[in-house]
């Protein structure tokens, strides 16, 4: 729970630092980092681990931002995440520093699973019906999964409609077993 509320208030700060319009890039350049933090253990520890300075961290984070061209902003975010031993939450606020960014900007982000490649009039009829069940404008990330067998699976934010059939199937055994 401490987490969760320790990575609000650093979201929160990380939209007021940048402001709304260079929330994207800055969200791009810190997610840049913790993609770093996943793929090497070494980085992680260098950011995480007490018993490095903050001038080690320091030195060792401009050289990273200089390739990964992650602006001053953002290295001085970084910096104070490590300083105050929040950088493993780093994930969790880009989640949450994300939803907030698209709830001001009156946007939605959904993921829709597919078993099969879906046709452009198709994607536009189903990002209008997204629309209008949301009210806001959505931003659609397409994920194929031959398993699903037919239908489709849409998420936004924490909400799941189910029209797959594997999913149409489970409703109707959960019905006849309540008789």
């Amino acid at each position: 729970m401490k987490q969760i509320t320790q990575a609000k208030r650093y979201a929160k700060a990380l939209l007021d630092l940048v402001g709304i319009e260079n929330t994207p890039q800055a969200l791009a350049e810190i997610s840049a980092v913790n993609d770093l933090m996943a793929k090497s253990k070494e980085f992680k520890s260098l950011l995480s681990n007490p018993h490095f300075t903050l001038e080690e961290r320091e030195k060792i984070i401009k050289q990273i931002a200089d390739r990964l061209k992650i602006s001053n902003n953002m290295i001085k975010f970084i910096l104070n995440l490590t300083e105050l031993k929040l950088i493993l939450y780093l994930s969790a606020i880009i989640r949450i520093a994300t939803s907030l960014y698209l709830d001001r900007k009156k946007r939605a982000k959904a993921v829709v699973i597919t078993p099969i490649e879906m046709s452009k009039d198709h994607e536009n009829e189903l990002k209008s019906s997204l629309k209008k069940l949301t009210d806001r404008d959505v931003d659609v990330e397409y994920v194929i999964d031959p398993s699903l067998l037919g239908g489709v699976l849409v998420k936004i934010g924490s909400t799941m409609y189910d029209t797959s059939v594997i999913g149409q199937l489970r409703l109707l055994k959960n019905e006849l077993i309540k008789g």
